[in-house]
């Protein structure tokens, strides 16, 4: 009898033992089974909260999932927006741009199009260069905030919209004075000309309109077409009085022999 319960506890050793070695692949297969298919809505929650948490990743993740598993669910098309929100707040802008063109090749008159749009826009003009730099980013966000305004002009974000036009054509108008500056003082007066006549007619409403035509004066005065010249000066003078380049102008009218600054 007692060789016999020897047998049976040495057999259930051996059980436990192959048991136990076999833990790891057990749990493999288990972690190899198909996952249950959460519904969207549990997956948007899950998103949100890990975009919440800045953790773009896994929000990104549960997005996904749902844009390809749920694809004519109603929540796909915010998912979908979600992903490129994600990139957005990482300051990936590429892949964040990208997001947002596919969303909007989708769904152009969703209820949140016009929110994907202007974050369109702002993943250009998060981006903006400074003055001394290239300007092509600044007029990609320009135009993204005009087709915001336009097809979207009841957005509330269109307000928005139409102040960052204002400051985009501010830069793009202000890399023109300072190309046209860098002209003259290279002794290329005429190439100087040329940006600073494209920002009078182009940019009438921005804020460099008193250095430009400062500028445009000094250029007048260095090809002998001194009348031009003090035309402008008048000009800047009486319209631009209070700002800093209104009263250089009028320094500059003394000091080229004219008296008073009558238009």
């Amino acid at each position: 009898m007692r060789v016999k319960s020897l047998a049976v506890s040495s057999a259930l050793a051996a059980s436990l033992i192959l048991l136990l070695g076999g833990c790891g692949t057990f749990m493999d297969w288990l972690k190899q089974r198909p996952q249950p298919l959460l519904p969207a809505s549990d997956l948007y929650a899950k998103g949100e909260m890990e975009l919440d948490r800045s953790r773009y990743a896994d929000a990104r993740l549960a997005f996904l999932k749902i844009v390809e598993r749920h694809p004519q669910s109603t929540y796909a098309p915010r998912a979908r927006f979600l992903i490129g929100e994600a990139y957005y707040r990482e300051g990936d802008w590429d892949k964040a741009i990208k997001e947002f063109e596919t969303f909007l090749s989708f769904y152009p008159r969703h209820q949140i199009a016009d929110l994907v749009q202007f974050r369109l826009a702002m993943s250009y003009y998060d981006q903006m260069k400074p003055v001394e730099q290239d300007q092509g980013i600044t007029q990609k966000a320009l135009d993204q905030f005009k087709k915001l305004v336009k097809e979207y002009p009841q957005s509330r974000y269109a307000t928005d919209g139409l102040a960052k036009i204002d400051k985009c054509r501010e830069r793009i108008a202000q890399k023109e004075v300072w190309v046209a500056n860098y002209y003259f003082t290279q002794g290329n007066p005429s190439a100087a000309r040329q940006r600073l006549e494209l920002v009078l007619k182009d940019y009438s409403r921005t804020a460099v309109i008193p250095e430009t035509l400062y500028l445009l004066a000094e250029v007048n005065f260095y090809e002998g077409k001194n009348t031009e010249a003090i035309e402008l000066l008048r000009r800047l003078s009486v319209d631009y009085d209070y700002t800093e380049w209104g009263r250089r102008g009028k320094q500059r009218l003394i000091s080229a022999g004219v008296a008073g600054n009558k238009r």
